[in-house]
Formats: C-alpha cells, structure tokens, sequence
C-alpha cells in the first residue's frame, strides 16, 4: 500500500477548487445531478483529486439514477477505506481514498453484480483520465 499523503489545510486550500476542498476534504457532498462525471460514459480511470490515486475503472460505472457517479467496485480493494458516518441522522458507510483521507462519498448495498454494492462517489473527489485509443496504457 502506498505512503499516506499528508498537507495542511493551506496545502490542500491551494491544490484544490473551493468545491473540491469543501468535498474531499469538509466531508461535503454536491449537488445531486450537478457532477461533471455523472453522465459520463468514457473509458478509463476515476483517480483521486486530491493525490491522483487510481480509485475506479470506467469498466465498473454504470448509470444508478442516484444523481452521483456510481461504481459497483473500486479499481483496487486497497485503494479505498471505509468508516461508518453516522451524521445527518442516519447510519452509512462513507468511501475514503486510502492514501490521503479525502472523502469521496458513501456505499451502499443496493448496486448490481457481480457485488451488490453501489458506490456513491461525488464528481468534485475524482479527475478523470480518458484511455487512449488504440493501444495500452
């Protein structure tokens, strides 16, 4: 597993939009319907905003009607962790990257197979790299 990534509130105010920092890093949530990523249908890979760790493949997307990115698993059991969030009054399982803390959103188990699971990822926690056409990355 790789070194976790450390930086002070001004280190990450710096990296990131003010949407991102309110995200990934207040634990915050965008609108339903308003990612930029919801919608999309590209190949290639979902990586953390905040430190670029590969966190889902374009290959375990689909469309949940949630309004959020979904996955039915990460790229890497590794990459991400789990807590328990037991904040607005109700109990969920929220998704962290694994390498720097940032809060990317929550999973639940209403998703398809082969898992079950649905993860719940906000737009503003990931950047999104296009696979190139034609040969491997």
């Amino acid at each position: 597993m790789s070194e976790k990534i450390r930086k002070t509130d001004a280190e990450w105010r710096s990296k990131l939009t003010p949407e991102q920092y309110h995200v990934t890093r207040q634990k915050g949530t965008e609108p339903p319907f308003t990612g930029e990523y919801e919608d999309m249908d590209a190949e290639g890979t979902y990586k953390c905003v905040c430190c670029g760790q590969p966190l889902f493949s374009s290959d375990a997307k689909y469309h949940s009607g949630s309004g959020w990115p979904s996955y039915y698993q990460p790229i890497a059991p590794d990459n991400v962790a789990t807590e328990r969030d037991s904040s607005h009054g109700m109990a969920r399982t929220e998704v962290l990257c694994s390498r720097c803390d940032a809060h990317l959103g929550h999973v639940f188990d209403d998703g398809p197979a082969p898992t079950g699971q649905r993860f719940c990822i906000n737009s503003a926690a990931l950047h999104f790299d296009e696979k190139k056409g034609g040969g491997k990355d």
